[in-house]
């Protein structure tokens, strides 16, 4: 078994990045016998706070990554950083992190899917072009990040590099949260594979986040999921049960497309 928590942070906009950061490295801090730790999409300044995440866009070496790094070491676990607004020469973009027990960055994934067209993440982030598959404590990890979750191709690609299972931090309103518990048993069931999705809580920028924080395991059964306040979700995820139904249940096998 690999115990992963997810950190359904509130990222409501009463709360100053400066003060979130600290809160969320002593949530890591206080983690007991966790391997894997996963924390939501842009949570130190939310996730549909764009002037925000403009203002604290930064590179993969700054201050934010740099502490995350710290933290992760500290804690002696895997961290999903979550992502946070990567600057990069004259670009932006939306980049989740993933740090291992060392503190070193074990890989980094900028979002494909940008949400809400010229006026949303578009007019300040560039969409990001390769898929990442990479091996961690729970197999073959497909990384992903919220709108992601809507487009069922994508998951497909990252089956096809090896992964079977998914780790996905985002920033999910409460309008559509419905969508999101669906949208998460959907690519788990079709792809057979694990789903481990932390979304983010509370109300900033007018936008009031679902929570709902869940994974989902290779048949479409709920493990964990979280309510609608900030919450740690803990759940034991047995690794071997993606490749034990793929087997007993080929379906994958005959995909003509």
């Amino acid at each position: 078994m690999t115990r992963v928590a997810l950190l359904q942070l509130d990222v409501s906009d009463t709360e100053t990045v400066a003060d979130r950061i600290e809160r969320t490295v002593a949530m890591i801090g206080e983690l007991r016998e966790v391997e894997i730790a996963v924390l939501p999409e842009l949570w130190h300044v939310g996730a549909f706070n764009l002037k925000g995440a403009t203002e604290f866009a930064e590179s993969i070496d700054g201050p934010l990554v740099t502490r995350m790094r710290a933290a992760a070491r500290s804690a002696g676990l895997v961290l999903h950083m979550g992502s946070f607004a990567e600057l990069a020469g004259a670009a932006r973009y939306n980049t989740s992190v993933l740090i291992d027990e060392s503190g070193d960055i074990l890989a980094t994934y900028r979002k494909i899917h940008l949400f809400g067209w010229e006026d949303g993440e578009p007019s300040v982030m560039t969409a990001g072009e390769s898929c990442v598959v990479l091996p961690t404590a729970l197999g073959a990890t497909g990384l992903a990040t919220c709108y992601d979750l809507r487009f069922p191709e994508l998951f497909r690609r990252l089956v096809d590099s090896g992964a079977d299972n998914f780790l996905l931090a985002s920033g999910w309103p409460a309008a559509r949260i419905s969508h999101w518990t669906v949208l998460a048993q959907a690519r788990a069931i079709e792809n057979q594979a694990w789903v481990v999705a932390c979304n983010s809580a509370g109300t900033h920028a007018g936008t009031t986040m679902g929570g709902r924080s869940i994974v989902v395991d290779p048949r479409g059964g709920v493990l964990g999921e979280a309510g609608a306040e900030e919450e740690v979700l803990v759940v034991d995820v047995d690794p071997a049960v993606a490749l034990q139904w793929r087997r007993s249940f080929p379906v994958l096998t005959d995909r003509v497309l």
